[in-house]
């Protein structure tokens, strides 16, 4: 399986990705990253705050991304360079959330593409936007 090279890419060319964020998959990042701040894992703590309750983790939400340039656009043997991230809105558990990217660059002389990101929730509220500079495979 391989993605689409530099060649195939169109401009205005979009894929997406779409997961419910789950009690489970916070507590998973958490473990696996570390990042164990109350307003993630604590719901005492966390309904003191602004937002009333726990919210998921904004690198989980961006990570979403990821699958979409790594599995569907460009897809496998895609090189993630960078990214750009504003977090918009907060991410609630059993959020569905829908990562989208949007081919709106090629540069030709170093064959890398920039990307459009944004995730979406179940309301159509964007919860986080940016770009993102990737190498398609070969």
């Amino acid at each position: 399986m391989k993605g689409k090279t530099f060649n195939e890419l169109e401009m205005g060319e979009k894929a997406s990705f779409q997961k419910t964020i789950t009690e489970t998959d916070v507590y998973l990042y958490a473990g696996i990253t570390g990042d164990i701040n109350p307003a993630h894992i604590n719901e005492e703590v966390s309904k003191n705050t602004m937002f009333k309750g726990r919210i998921a983790h904004g690198m989980l939400t961006a990570g979403l991304i990821s699958a979409v340039l790594g599995v569907h656009l460009p897809g496998p043997g895609t090189i993630y360079m960078g990214q750009d991230l504003k977090f918009t809105a907060p991410v609630k558990f059993g959020d569905t959330i829908k990562a989208e990217v949007e081919v709106i660059e090629k540069i030709e002389g170093k064959k890398i593409v920039k990307l459009k990101t944004t995730c979406t929730n179940q309301n159509g509220d964007i919860v986080l936007k940016g770009t993102a500079t990737v190498m398609p495979p070969k």
